[in-house]
């Protein structure tokens, strides 16, 4: 006898049939009006109470109902844990009794997806807060990116969020744009291995990584957010495009988040050639593509492409995006509306529909066995939401103990006369002077929660332990006698503490000047999102500050704690020393404090170029002959520091060069051999980098580029034989053609601690017919240490 229908288990929600067939069943089963709900979020705020969350009301947005939008369902929930403070253990029982309302509001039993930041560490009160994305990059270390990940997305996932929106993929073409701190650097291919790693460890945790923004964001004139994109076809294809398509092969990433921007008068919310025609029919991305907050509406409002919301919806539809966030806006009430009057076809919707619900069927959100109930929260007992309060812990040891290792790792040492490292036990006067210097938050970038979210909350304490650099010091120096100063703000202006700090320094044996930025929102801060700079000067009257105590003649080690690279004027060349942390999060001081002392040696190296003079473009290196210094021109671009500089405490030698063949083929492989020694007396860790120069090609080319790096860890006196491999695809690149060509003739093969210092130098020739090719071609070098490492 048959099964009545009314009994009959749903097909979705079979788990032994392949996800496909359960999805097309669900959608099948859908109306109209149920499949749109799956495809927007809504902005809410979890409880400090553990009561339901609350739609969070922005200013570019409309009153959400959340009781009118159940029933039919709900794609996402955007930000229950970092859109106010919130105890993590009641944000979580808020969350999970919010999705358990959702699940049993709709026919279906389908609850949404929670997502979050998670740039710099989980955005949510109490959290670690992990060093910047620009940090990740200075470590040049993807095996501790991925490490830190999986730790961000295991905190995630305990308390019941599904995605992050990180990391960015952008690659820096101008250091004044104020969301430089978010990216990993100015090198494509530097970007890309980090940015792979990062969504690894992140989707390993069971958390969906976002990559953004996908594309061209970061190319905007003059660095200013959110402003018009001039590059061509080229500069998109070989330093934009790089670190995505890397990452969509490598990484299994599972959703992509649109640009805000418009490249050649195409918003990329509106771009079918990008999100469809080459992330999905090309590259063969199989996830979710989400929107920047509010970036479909901008169709309508800043980009003028669409006359009503409507009409945005159903252009960034057309165009692959799938879901709507922060908030219903377009994809409600105008798409929904839309649809009936036929002006947008059902299939789009269903197009969407499926990639959203496939998604939801790998975290296993339509499985009959889903709970709604966080790891956090399976002992537990919810009945008393006040004895649950302060019972979990997202900042544990363990983390701390992770993000410093990051931190110092990323610490890089751009000058050093040979003071440092510092004696701990020399009973030194220093004189601690700068805007930095007692400032907690002077640690963190500007979508870490205390400064995104905190910020809005000055009463409610920070939730983590954020020491100053004053306090590592005096931790790092008990010997010494550490005296300090502001002597001016970081953005202010003021001269009044000069004289002050001046005088302390003249009495002092050494000066730290603790100077950087101030991380914030849209004009709040000296660096962060909206925060963009008129030029690389140091912000304020920091300069003026800096020139002062150099004026001192006493010995003055100058420490950033910034989001972006500063010229440093007579630093440069006449400070003691020089030490760059871009944001170094929770434990950064203390690595700072360990790197003077020599406790840590530092292993950092630059992933964005120092400039010497605040106002010469570009800053990047990845320029071509006309964009380096010239006799035509009185800009002098040359760096003060170039892109991959870092100091070690120790020496090393390079040596015994040889290439396995003069010649290899167009689709060949470049065989190169030689061998590292650490010269000096300690231990200390050289990072070998490749760069491919090709004299003559038939488009214009940057000068060098990044093909490849390894970090050699090697004790004093230790020795290590490396051979390398580099096929043939790398030298590829865009050709007049607009297909990724790899031409015959002569290329440099450049060894090199930096950008600016070649060490040692193979000259190859490709030989053969010019070679086409596509998205399956080599992308990496290998090195490989060989068998005869000796002491």
């Amino acid at each position: 006898m048959a099964t009545p229908p009314h009994t009959a288990p749903a097909p979705w929600r079979d788990t032994t049939l392949d996800p496909e067939t359960r999805v097309d069943a669900l959608i099948r089963a859908m109306t109209p009006r149920e499949k749109i709900a799956q495809l927007y979020g809504v902005w809410v705020g979890a409880s400090d109470e553990g009561a339901e969350v609350a739609p969070h009301q922005h200013d570019m947005e409309e009153p959400v109902a959340l009781d009118a939008l159940i029933p039919d369902g709900l794609g996402q929930l955007t930000r229950p844990f970092g859109t106010v403070p919130v105890d993590p253990a009641l944000g979580a029982l808020s969350l999970m009794r919010t999705q358990q309302r959702i699940a049993a509001g709709n026919r279906f039993g389908i609850p949404a997806v929670a997502h979050e930041e998670c740039l710099a560490g989980f955005a949510a009160w109490g959290a670690t807060a992990y060093p910047v994305p620009l940090s990740w990059g200075a470590t040049f270390d993807p095996d501790l990116i991925r490490e830190m990940a999986g730790a961000i997305g295991r905190d995630m996932r305990s308390v019941g969020v599904h995605q992050g929106l990180a990391p960015v993929l952008d690659v820096v073409r101008d250091a004044r744009w104020g969301r430089v701190e978010e990216t990993i650097g100015e090198d494509p291919y530097l970007v890309g291995t980090i940015a792979t790693a990062y969504v690894q460890g992140l989707e390993a945790a069971g958390v969906v990584a976002t990559l953004k923004h996908f594309a061209g964001y970061s190319a905007s004139r003059a660095g200013r957010n959110l402003a018009p994109v001039g590059m061509g076809r080229r500069e998109l294809a070989d330093v934009i495009l790089p670190p995505f398509e890397m990452a969509i092969r490598e990484s299994g990433v599972q959703s992509v988040m649109h640009a805000y921007t418009d490249t050649d008068g195409i918003p990329s919310a509106a771009d079918d050639e990008l999100l469809t025609g080459l992330l999905r029919d090309t590259w063969g991305f199989t996830g979710t593509v989400v929107a920047d907050y509010f970036g479909i509406a901008f169709l309508k409002t800043l980009h003028g492409v669409a006359a009503t919301f409507g009409e945005a919806a159903r252009t960034a539809l057309a165009a692959g995006v799938d879901v709507e966030l922060p908030t219903v806006k377009t994809f409600g009430a105008p798409l929904a509306e839309a649809v009936e009057r036929g002006q947008v076809p059902e299939t789009l919707v269903d197009r969407a529909l499926r990639r959203v619900l496939l998604q939801k069927a790998r975290l296993g959100l339509l499985d009959p066995d889903w709970s709604p109930v966080p790891p956090v929260l399976e002992h537990a007992d919810t009945t008393d939401p006040e004895l649950l309060r302060g019972t979990v812990d997202l900042d544990p040891a363990s983390n701390r103990a992770l993000a410093r290792r990051v931190a110092e790792r990323a610490v890089v040492l751009l000058r050093n006369d040979g003071t440092l490292p510092l004696d701990p036990a020399t009973p030194l006067r220093i004189a601690l002077i700068g805007p930095t210097a007692e400032a907690p938050t002077a640690v963190l970038g500007c979508y870490s929660f205390p400064v995104h979210v905190g910020a809005q909350h000055p009463d409610v304490p920070l939730g983590i332990d954020l020491p100053t650099l004053h306090d590592a010091l005096r931790a790092e120096f008990p010997a010494a006698d550490i005296a300090v100063a502001q002597g001016t703000g970081i953005d202010d202006g003021a001269t009044e503490g000069l004289p002050g700090a001046v005088a302390l320094a003249r009495d002092a044996d050494l000066v730290i000047a603790a100077l950087g930025d101030r991380a914030g929102l849209f004009g709040r801060g000296t660096s962060g999102e909206g925060c963009d700079a008129e030029s690389l000067s140091l912000p304020g009257a920091q300069q003026q500050l800096l020139d002062a105590l150099l004026d001192t003649r006493t010995p003055v080690i100058a420490t950033l704690l910034a989001g972006r690279p500063y010229a440093l004027g007579r630093a440069t060349d006449e400070a003691t020393a020089v030490i760059q942390s871009f944001f170094p999060g929770e434990s950064g001081t203390a690595a700072i404090a360990s790197v003077l002392s020599g406790r840590t040696d530092p292993s950092g190296r630059l992933p964005v170029t120092v400039p010497r003079h605040p106002g010469a473009q570009p800053s990047t290196y990845l320029a071509a002959r006309l964009g380096h210094a010239s006799e035509v021109s009185s800009i002098d671009p040359t760096p003060a520091f170039g892109f991959g500089h870092g100091l070690t405490y120790t020496t090393f030698t390079w040596s015994d060069l040889t290439v396995a063949a003069a010649e290899a083929p167009t689709d060949g492989t470049i065989r190169l051999a030689f061998t590292v020694e650490n010269t000096g007396p300690r231990s200390g860790t050289e990072l070998v980098q490749l760069y491919l120069h090709d004299p003559v090609a038939s488009v214009v080319q940057p000068v060098q580029r990044l093909i490849g790096y390894t970090r050699l860890d090697l004790a004093a006196g230790e020795k290590k034989p490396l051979a390398v491999e580099v096929p043939a695809d790398l030298a590829s690149f865009t050709g007049r053609d607009g297909r990724r060509t790899v031409e015959p003739g002569e290329l440099e093969l450049r060894l090199s601690t930096s950008s600016t210092t070649p060490t040692l130098t193979a000259r190859v020739t490709l030989t053969g017919p010019a070679r086409h090719v596509d998205h399956h071609r080599h992308l990496h070098a290998s090195f490989r240490i060989t068998p005869h490492t000796a002491r």
